[in-house]
């Protein structure tokens, strides 16, 4: 088979959420954010693995998101959507029983007005300037809001990942002013912030990154391993170059391996010459220029001619693999790409 695999650890990710639930006080909630197609790993088996684990609230970026995960998992856990009540929303909203959190005066005047009585959340600007109520909006609609129960108040923290930076603690006394007086559930931590501490967690937090075994969670459990197929192997002399722009050349008579994955599939051409592969504990370095279905990898000093590579596995997790290409272990996660076979292991991988 010339298709790569994502192996997909469901007990990992379930064990996951059980460690960042034990972190915060019994009186605090624990949801799970599966936006992105569960971070780009399948969000209906990630939703039932994390029931199972234990979560009951869900949280995705659009309505659409939600609809996927309320198919896979039924009636009765919460799904709420952080981009709120947006045109052409109220039926889904509607249909398959979302929780909108509203952002602005003009969400919270459609939800009201086009489906009253359902369940919504408020999200807040504490200071991040990206989503939610910027505090005069809120002044102006915070009684009649709060008048209409809403289910969580909630805020974003922009630097939780940097737990040094005043940020948070900035926006952690701003969200403290907003909701002084309120007796409406408060939320303001994702992974970042459940690790700075219980000042952060109020009454829900909303682990998401760290679910996935992403930093800053360092403790979390490693999710994925993605094996990439030898396609063709091939003798290259001294002084050959290998692949666009001859960006490699070799400097000893070298072994190189084409393996089919490549940019189309995620794999970014800012790993190009930088990026590591592994045959079981040996590290393979990826030789010349990422191409859209396929690298190139110095074998050499290999004993035998593989099967098959590992890009991503406990030694080298979606944070260190975008290290080298200068970006974000989540771009890295929620790129990987279509055309990868997954296999699940672990509770609800049928």
């Amino acid at each position: 088979m010339a298709t790569a695999t994502l192996h997909i650890d469901l007990n990992a990710l379930g064990a996951n959420w059980r460690a960042l639930n034990a972190l915060s006080s019994p009186a605090t909630e624990t949801a799970a954010v599966i936006k992105a197609d569960g971070y780009g790993l399948g969000a209906a088996l990630v939703a039932r693995a994390l029931l199972s684990a234990g979560a009951q609230q869900f949280f995705v970026a659009v309505a659409e998101e939600g609809v996927a995960v309320r198919q896979a998992i039924g009636a009765g856990p919460r799904i709420s959507v952080f981009s709120g009540h947006c045109p052409g929303d109220t039926a889904l909203l509607r249909d398959y029983d979302l929780t909108p959190m509203l952002n602005s005066p003009q969400q919270i005047r459609r939800h009201f007005d086009t489906l009253p009585g359902q369940a919504f959340g408020i999200q807040l600007d504490s200071g991040m300037n990206r989503l939610g109520l910027e505090p005069a909006d809120w002044a102006a609609v915070r009684d009649e809001a709060l008048a209409q129960a809403p289910v969580v108040v909630m805020s974003h923290l922009a630097c939780a990942d940097e737990p040094e930076h005043a940020m948070s603690a900035q926006q952690l006394a701003a969200f403290k002013e907003l909701t002084a007086g309120i007796s409406t559930p408060r939320s303001l931590a994702a992974t970042g912030g459940i690790l700075l501490g219980s000042d952060y967690h109020f009454d829900l937090t909303r682990p998401g990154i760290g679910l996935y075994g992403g930093l800053p969670f360092s403790d979390a459990r490693p999710v994925v391993r993605l094996e990439v197929p030898l396609i063709q192997c091939r003798d290259v002399a001294a002084g050959e170059s290998v692949g666009y722009g001859n960006s490699w050349t070799a400097t000893r008579p070298s072994r190189i391996a084409t393996l089919a994955a490549g940019y189309a599939d995620g794999l970014i051409r800012a790993m190009s010459g930088r990026a590591t592969l592994y045959c079981d504990d040996t590290p393979c370095p990826l030789v010349g220029r990422v191409s859209m279905d396929l690298l190139t990898v110095d074998i050499t000093h290999l004993d035998h001619t593989p099967e098959s590579l590992d890009i991503l596995n406990p030694t080298q997790t979606v944070d260190v693999l975008a290290g080298v290409a200068g970006t974000i272990g989540y771009e890295i996660l929620t790129s990987l790409g279509a055309r990868y076979a997954r296999r699940y292991t672990g509770t609800g991988a049928t």
